[in-house]
This record gives C-alpha cells, structure tokens and sequence, in this order.
C-alpha cells in the first residue's frame, strides 16, 4: 500500500473550488458534488445549492476532482 497516497492524488489543491466558484474558506455541499458526479461530461448543470456558481459547466476533469472531494468527505465517516 502506498503511503500518504491522498497528498500524491491532490495535485491542484483548491482548483475545484476555484472551477465552482465557491471560496477557499467555505466547505463544497455533498449535494453539488453529487450532482456533478452524475451528470456527464460536457453536460451544463444548475447548482442545486446558494454557493457558487449558479451554473456549471461539467468536464470530465471536475467530475473526477469532485469524484475525488466525495470520497475524502466520507473518509472521516
């Protein structure tokens, strides 16, 4: 297994943020985040929730860093 494997997958910390318009210091909803894991690529949501941007454009790299977000929120669960 490899060590400290969660700081070798962040490659651009905070960029996700940045991509949806929500500030550094506010947490992403779990409910975005789900939202754009099931849309497809290429595809243009409406942010279900107040924070950030009100509509996003889904490429397959925001799917795969909010694919990434999902995963570590559940880590502490």
């Amino acid at each position: 297994m490899v060590k400290r494997w969660i700081q070798r997958a962040i490659h651009r910390p905070g960029k996700l943020h940045s991509d949806l318009g929500i500030s550094k210091g506010e947490k992403i909803p779990m409910s975005l985040l789900n939202v754009i894991v099931r849309a497809e690529a290429g595809q243009t949501i409406s942010n279900p929730t107040s924070v950030g941007k009100k509509k996003i454009l889904v490429t397959r790299k925001v799917e795969q860093r909010a694919i990434l977000a999902r995963n570590l929120k559940r880590l502490n669960k």
